[in-house]
């Protein structure tokens, strides 16, 4: 699989803004065509593993352990406004925080697509997060794209077993 390449000149904001325009046409021709579910399971499929891929290159971009390379990563996704951010608690081992305004929301609410919005945004975190370590576990109940009043983010190191 080719490389995808990190855009840090265009807020990522904007950067889905460009794609939803293409991808929100291409995944209701899949669901008409295949049936909703099966098509949303190949469209999360596909975008798992470029977020996994974009988390193995930030891996060897941003500096710290997995925790504090979510950290050095936050302002990626969060530039340009696109992001209330309130931290609750960061530590080398752990950052949690609650994302409490949401302007990527906001755009898929205006174009009346908040389902496809967290399919093609929110869904990826988990694996965005394995590409970045294995070590990494993160943590989220609930998001401002599926109704929530917030996004509540829980990253962690994962105890290592060292018993043998």
């Amino acid at each position: 699989m080719a490389d995808i390449p990190l855009n840090l000149s265009i807020p990522q904001i904007e950067q889905r803004k460009i794609q939803a325009e293409l991808l929100i046409p291409l995944v209701k021709a899949f669901q008409a065509e295949l049936g909703e579910e099966r098509a949303n399971q190949i469209v999360r499929r596909a975008l798992d593993l470029a977020a996994r891929r974009r988390g193995e290159i930030a891996r060897a971009l941003l500096p710290g352990n997995p925790v504090e390379k979510v950290v050095a990563g936050l302002p990626l996704f969060s530039g340009g406004g696109a992001l209330d951010v309130e931290v609750l608690k960061q530590t080398s081992e752990g950052f949690e925080f609650n994302v409490t305004g949401c302007r990527y929301a906001e755009f898929y609410r205006e174009l009346g697509e908040l389902e496809l919005g967290f399919l093609l945004s929110c869904g990826h975190d988990f694996a965005q997060a394995q590409g970045l370590s294995p070590d990494l576990e993160l943590t989220r109940t609930q998001t401002i794209m599926q109704g929530a009043g917030h996004c509540d983010f829980r990253y962690r190191l994962r105890k290592r077993d060292i018993s043998g």
